[in-house]
């Protein structure tokens, strides 16, 4: 049988290389360019890219139109503060809370996120935004169906969108209410 030339060659090289060089200097040598293409992004000429650009200083007093309508003092209103991204019907009105679930519901162990100013305080948080399923729609009022969508991002960064329903993990996937948790402060 015939052998390619192809191999013939690979054949040969590999002997000689084999042959002509010790196998600790060339793993040391394999290894120092297996490590050292990790550190290749690194280098002084991306630095130097990277300080080109300018980045626009952060204005805290440019306040979103949510921001400027927002309140501190009633939470089963689709403009108290925490709602800034929340999609859906408040938990306050269906028996639970600003955090909490209504009885007969569970939690989604998921949940979308958003960034929201406290007129009370000035500062913003990171809430959570966790749907309550196992049950059915709440029957509510028509004032407690919000879909704030404040500082909102597209589907493709689906942590911070509040179109999907997020029942995942939960024994039911029923849609039932939102609840908005602070995470922490931004």
């Amino acid at each position: 049988m015939r052998v390619p030339l192809f191999d013939r060659v690979t054949e040969t090289f590999t002997r000689h290389l084999a042959s002509h060089s010790p196998r600790r200097q060339f793993l040391a040598r394999f290894s120092t360019l297996v490590a050292g293409s990790g550190a290749f992004p690194l280098l002084p000429v991306q630095r130097a890219q990277a300080e080109s650009r300018t980045v626009p200083p952060v204005q805290p007093n440019i306040a979103s139109d949510f921001d400027r309508l927002a309140q501190s003092t009633d939470p089963t209103k689709c403009n108290y503060w925490r709602h800034c991204a929340i999609d859906g019907v408040l938990c306050g009105c269906c028996g639970g809370g600003v955090h909490t679930c209504p009885p007969g519901t569970q939690p989604s162990p998921v949940s979308w996120i958003g960034t929201c100013r406290n007129p009370s305080d000035g500062r913003q948080y990171v809430i959570a935004y966790r749907d309550c399923c196992g049950r059915t729609t709440c029957a509510s009022t028509p004032d407690c169906h919000c879909n704030t969508a404040d500082r909102e991002m597209p589907i493709y960064r689906p942590q911070a969108s509040n179109d999907i329903i997020w029942c995942f993990g939960t024994t039911s996937t029923a849609y039932h209410c939102s609840t908005a948790a602070i995470v922490g402060q931004a």
